[in-house]
């Protein structure tokens, strides 16, 4: 099992700072992961392989991206999010709004089925298709729904609309 390190955390601190990971294309050519039952069936190594630095770090061991480095912050260009590790739609640019927090912040996602969330100290989101986690919500958004989903630029890759 992979031990997160004093180490590790520096590096991770400095792809972030470094922009690391985010230099790929918006919408690169990855296929989703072969699945059983609807869920991603890739080894801890093919996800190395298939992800960045910090989307890695994200993904598969929950950390976050520091705030307001992230290339989807600011970024309101109409289209979809996709999970960053399987290609699943998770949020759509209709729902995305501008909650001042440093991280991209959707009211919904694109449909209930494609994330799910898991309590701990607080509410994880993650992809339904891949467990990768994606962020956090909070009960202070907008109306009418009053959600937050405070999710890792790291952990999405954009569709822009046709």
């Amino acid at each position: 099992m992979y031990q997160w390190s004093f180490v590790s955390s520096v590096a991770v601190a400095l792809a972030m700072l470094a922009g690391c990971g985010e230099t790929r294309p918006a919408t690169p050519a990855i296929p989703p992961p072969a699945t059983v039952n609807g869920k991603a069936t890739l080894s801890d190594d093919e996800w190395r392989a298939r992800l960045t630095p910090l989307a890695y770090a994200v993904l598969r061991e929950k950390q976050t991206e520091l705030a307001f480095t992230g290339r989807y912050d600011k970024h309101y260009e109409p289209g979809v999010y996709r999970c960053a590790g399987c290609n699943n739609v998770l949020f759509s640019s209709k729902h995305k709004f501008d909650s001042r927090t440093g991280w991209p912040s959707f009211t919904e996602p694109a449909a209930s089925e494609s994330i799910y969330t898991h309590s701990t100290d607080r509410e994880a989101v993650l992809c339904a298709r891949c467990d990768g986690h994606l962020g956090h919500v909070f009960p202070d958004g907008p109306p009418p729904g009053g959600l937050r989903y405070c999710i890792n630029s790291a952990a999405l890759r954009f569709e822009a609309a046709n």
